[in-house]
């Protein structure tokens, strides 16, 4: 199996279940394995469906989930206080760090300026 490439925000799998095409567009080009979501990813997207419905989770389930660990909340925290970021902002750009993961986002307000961890916007909606 390939090794990952993309670390996916929870913004990128939320606009697809919303019916943004963009998001939809660019999710139906990542190969089996380029891609994990986080356990911030996997919460945030469940608690923004009621339904919790199986196609939900199995969309959640088509990704490997990486954990929160001590040296990420570390990192986090460190991250947090040199750019202002909200927390769940934080844990991610963590994990892409230590994971040396490019960040998949629709985010440009919290990244706009940083330069590692690799960040992509893949579209903006208008």
């Amino acid at each position: 199996m390939k090794s990952p490439e993309y670390l996916i925000d929870s913004n990128i799998l939320i606009d697809h279940l919303n019916g943004i095409k963009k998001s939809t567009e660019w999710l139906s080009r990542v190969k089996d394995g380029q891609a994990v979501i986080s356990v911030i990813t996997y919460a945030e997207v469940l608690s923004g469906n009621e339904s919790q419905s199986d196609s939900i989770l199995y969309l959640l389930q088509q990704f490997g989930c990486l954990s929160i660990e001590l040296v990420t909340a570390e990192l986090a925290g460190r991250l947090r206080n040199a750019h202002s970021w909200k927390l769940p902002d934080a844990f991610q750009a963590a994990l892409a760090i230590q994971h040396r993961l490019t960040l998949i986002t629709r985010d440009q307000r919290a990244f706009k300026d940083v330069r590692n961890p690799a960040v992509r916007i893949p579209y903006i909606l208008h």
